[in-house]
């Protein structure tokens, strides 16, 4: 095992990487509760996608372990998802099952990019300095996503969010009408008297102890401690039963309506434009969380990019084709995957060791949730101030570089997206050589790319 991830070569040990593994699954499990709250609102059974996201989750990580042997996990990603329920079926008017289609469709395209090096091509016409400005961003982003699930920073969101949590009573109609009606989101402290928030706050100062001195395991001992405080507190919720019964995958595997998506009820440009938008936002947010993570854990070269990457880009390729055949939306890789990097997680045995997680994760499903929101919030705080670190290797006294690296750096957490932020900071990018006479240095394949993003923009609001 030692001389198959090479880990003595990455500086590592096996007991190293098990831990960041464990720590990479602890602080992104909630997506497989979250993403079944979210997908089912479509009308798709809860059980069954709560099974597809942790298959398929364990296919896309266990491939980026053993064959890119990197130490990224992949699971559904949550920016798809609400695209997936909220912008393609409850906006655009598509049923679930054609979802899926798209779903498939995108997987399928993404892997002849991938396959053919165009993916390779679209990564290296990206300048250097803003490759360098993704972790950053990447940092403030998971940051924002902890305190907002350790509702330190309540997003004002609760209109939304107690319409998926009622759902059940709410026809399709209405619950559009509402979340159109919701309002924007505004950011604001949260209630600090909220047991969950003192947990997470206990949680957070446990953590801090822990890192700064150097404990082994800081991060899987804060979790542990911080879950067992929960207890007498009341958020951490002990099950008072054991049953998987309820949980099949008949419901949504290979349900996926190629033919109707493709008949005359839908035009054909829009589902293009649905098809090329899921690949596009997969495609950055793969790339952001891969050059973002990694540039953190050392693991880039020179020039900004990352070894193995092709077999990463394919990893997630061959997991979102899966998870939609199994019924799920777009898999993405992580950026919770940083928790194990900065846990020292820096071969693929870290991946494995998540992906074998997520597949007991099936058998544990009746009582996975023992581990509070509150418990694992911190861990992304941690980890978005760690990688903060990254913003040394952009020149911001040049606003040639500045200001397109800075927009990157802020629209992903203030859009929620890391391909928001790319975009952005690439499409600024163009707009200023074309403003200084230096437009024949961009790359033709970076004008294709921000000419779709525009595209993306003007045809999917």
């Amino acid at each position: 095992m030692v001389k198959f991830f090479k880990i003595t070569e990455a500086g590592s040990t096996v007991g190293k990487e098990v831990l960041a593994g464990v720590t990479t699954f602890l602080t992104m499990s909630y997506i497989i509760f979250v993403n079944p709250s979210i997908l089912s609102q479509t009308g798709m059974s809860y059980s069954a996608v709560f099974i597809a996201t942790c298959l398929a989750a364990a296919i896309g990580t266990l491939i980026m372990g053993l064959v890119a042997r990197l130490p990224f996990a992949q699971a559904p990603g949550m920016g798809l998802n609400a695209f997936f329920t909220f912008t393609v079926v409850f906006g655009l008017g598509y049923t679930w099952q054609e979802g899926l289609a798209i779903v498939f469709l995108s997987g399928v395209l993404f892997l002849i990019l991938t396959i053919s090096g165009v993916r390779f091509y679209i990564i290296g016409s990206i300048p250097s300095f803003l490759k360098f400005s993704i972790a950053p961003g990447i940092g403030l982003f998971i940051a924002l996503i902890g305190l907002n699930n350790a509702e330190i920073i309540d997003m004002n969101q609760g209109p939304i969010i107690d319409l998926i949590l009622s759902a059940e009573t709410l026809d399709k109609d209405s619950l559009i009408d509402s979340v159109k009606s919701a309002g924007p989101q505004i950011l604001q402290l949260g209630s600090l008297s909220n047991p969950s928030v003192v947990l997470a706050l206990v949680g957070f100062v446990i953590l801090t102890a822990l890192m700064i001195r150097n404990i082994p395991a800081a991060m899987v001992w804060s979790v542990l401690l911080t879950t067992l405080i929960g207890i007498p507190m009341g958020v951490t919720q002990i099950p008072e039963s054991y049953s998987l019964e309820s949980f099949n995958l008949r419901a949504t595997a290979f349900q996926l309506d190629i033919a109707s998506l493709f008949s005359s009820e839908h035009s054909i440009v829009s589902v293009i434009v649905v098809i090329i938008s899921f690949t596009l936002v997969d495609l950055l947010d793969t790339l952001g969380t891969l050059i973002g993570t990694a540039n953190k854990g050392e693991l880039l070269d020179e020039e900004g990019n990352l070894p193995q990457m092709d077999k990463a880009l394919f990893a997630d390729a061959t997991a979102t084709t899966c998870g939609a055949l199994l019924g799920t939306s777009s898999v993405t890789t992580y950026i919770e995957s940083g928790a194990g990097v900065i846990a020292g997680g820096r071969t693929g045995l870290t991946a494995v060791t998540a992906g074998v997680m997520f597949l007991f994760a099936i058998l544990l499903a009746p009582i996975a949730g023992i581990v509070p929101v509150a418990a694992t919030s911190p861990i992304l705080v941690m980890v978005g101030i760690l990688m903060m670190e990254g913003i040394k290797k952009v020149s911001l006294n040049n606003l040639e570089i500045a200001i397109p690296a800075m927009a990157m750096v802020i629209m992903m957490p203030f859009t929620y997206s890391i391909a928001n932020g790319i975009a952005f900071g690439l499409i600024l990018y163009v707009i200023i050589s074309i403003i200084l006479g230096t437009w024949k240095r961009v790359n033709p394949v970076l004008v294709i790319l921000v000419f779709l993003f525009l595209l993306k923009y003007i045809f999917l609001k």
